[in-house]
């Protein structure tokens, strides 16, 4: 007899159900714009090419630091890095943003507002305890683990045989896509489009890929893909010309995985070799993402369903004589945005060149689903919806990134923090002891109407000073470097 009362109680405390779209999120890890959408000859990258199609593609869209935890703590409580306290690889969000215990996420809102969210692979980190089971109504799924696992080296090890190297650094095996966890990832997420088929509950499903993160593997059929002798090199192969060397890393992710030369330059045919994997990699997430798009026509729901597609940062593969991400150079800073609305038709198959931070993801998503009444009040990112249907749109003035170097050591060893500004034509970056005590480190500018590559540092050509001046000032008066 006491049942009836328990279930009024649980049906109560429910959030109640709306008629708002679908949201598919889709993430890649590490993926820079070399994809078809944004003009990438060498890339074959049909699926995405397909979503672009049917969707806003945003040619200037920008994560808010290019290292994984700290871009996806940042974009998924739409909180800066200097705000929400993570700026390495196992911080959690809630443990150093203020109030974080209270702090509702992306997913959480969705969630509070009546949708069934689901996670199905890495959209939080993956190292520690950085997943955040409340933002999801069930468990997270192939979020964790290490990104070397996910390799035929590693799992053919026998039992108890020791490792020579972390994993290669590339690999390309005649396997089934299953073989590694973007298939198995996109197989899981297939099965559950068609299985929410017919329901009256609206979902927010996030997808996060692992590819093409190091090492670069994935099936042989898609290394067949690529000439090998094709495959283009860095179009800008060293450090820009009066760069500071503090702008600069080292590649040291790179040369952590095994058959990577570790006391000489690399040849053309590793430079090749290495680009090469990155390509396998993304036309083999790209396939994924084919038979996502698959199972979201053959639901029925794709006409109630606003599909996303970004990464958490870029990534360097060669270009100014990089290989990896943590810099604040736009192939770091820079990330590819769909943003693909079934509603919004004048938008389908645009381009836009609105300036979109990462972190306005959270209020843009919220607002096209209409649940953006109650959004939180201490959200940093704004909303860009009226950019989703109109390419004209205008975007922000200034999207702003930053970085600590070195990365790749404890927070005791970091010197230097740069704080980097894109406006619509200028990148301009300033670098400030971590103590920040003392006089400046560095500065950069580029001039991204003549320069796009960023090829050579202006900041102390005498020319362009009065620029330097006007974008000092932006900067000092920016969210980053303004905390009071």
């Amino acid at each position: 007899m006491k049942i009836f009362p328990v279930l009024l109680t649980i049906f109560a405390l429910a959030p109640a159900v709306q008629a708002g779209p679908n949201v598919l999120f889709i993430v890649a890890d590490d993926l820079n714009c070399a994809i078809g959408p944004y003009g990438d000859e060498a890339a074959m990258t049909p699926n995405l090419d397909r979503l672009a199609g049917r969707g806003m593609t945003y040619l200037r869209a920008y994560c808010q630091q290019a290292v994984c935890n700290p871009s996806r703590s940042s974009f998924l409580t739409g909180l800066r890095p200097n705000t929400v306290g993570v700026d390495d690889l196992r911080k959690y969000f809630r443990d150093t943003a203020p109030d974080g215990d209270s702090l509702v996420t992306f997913p959480q809102h969705f969630k509070n507002h009546g949708y069934f969210c689901q996670d199905i692979g890495k959209i939080f980190h993956n190292m520690g305890d950085t997943k955040d089971r409340r933002s999801w109504s069930i468990d997270e799924v192939l979020f964790e683990g290490s990104h070397s696992d996910d390799t035929i080296y590693t799992n053919s090890l026998k039992f108890g045989e020791k490792k020579e190297y972390k994993s290669p650094v590339t690999e390309s095996h005649n396997v089934p896509d299953t073989a590694y966890r973007d298939g198995q990832i996109a197989n899981l997420a297939a099965a559950m489009l068609r299985d929410h088929s017919g329901s009256d509950q609206p979902f927010f499903l996030a997808v996060g890929f692992w590819r093409p993160h190091l090492p670069f593997v994935a099936p042989k059929k898609y290394w067949d893909l690529y000439d090998p002798a094709a495959i283009p090199l860095p179009a800008w192969p060293t450090p820009p010309e009066d760069a500071p060397e503090i702008a600069l890393y080292d590649s040291k992710e790179l040369l952590g995985y095994g058959l990577v030369p570790k006391d000489r330059s690399f040849t053309e045919e590793e430079i090749r070799h290495y680009r090469h994997g990155y390509y396998a990699s993304i036309s083999f997430m790209d396939a994924q993402i084919g038979e996502i798009l698959d199972a979201l026509e053959d639901s029925g729901m794709a006409d109630d369903t606003v599909v996303v597609f970004t990464s958490d940062h870029g990534f360097h593969i060669g270009e100014h004589a990089q290989w990896g991400k943590t810099s604040n150079f736009e192939l770091d800073a820079r990330v590819p945005l769909i943003i693909a609305d079934p509603g919004k038709k004048d938008g389908h198959g645009k381009e836009s060149k609105a300036l979109f931070e990462l972190i306005d993801l959270y209020p843009t998503l919220a607002d096209l689903a209409g649940i953006n009444e109650d959004l939180p009040p201490t959200l940093e990112g704004k909303s860009l919806a009226q950019t989703v249907n109109d390419a004209r749109a205008p975007g922000k003035d200034i999207a702003l990134t930053q970085h600590q170097h070195p990365f790749y050591t404890r927070p005791s060893g970091w010197k230097a923090i740069g704080y980097s500004m894109r406006t619509d034509r200028w990148r301009y970056t300033e670098w400030h002891p971590v103590s920040g005590e003392g006089k400046l480190l560095g500065r950069e500018l580029y001039d991204h109407e003549h320069d796009p590559d960023e090829t050579r540092n202006l900041a102390n050509v005498e020319e362009f000073s009065e620029v330097v001046a006007k974008l000092k000032t932006q900067l000092s008066e920016s969210a980053v470097l303004n905390r009071d």
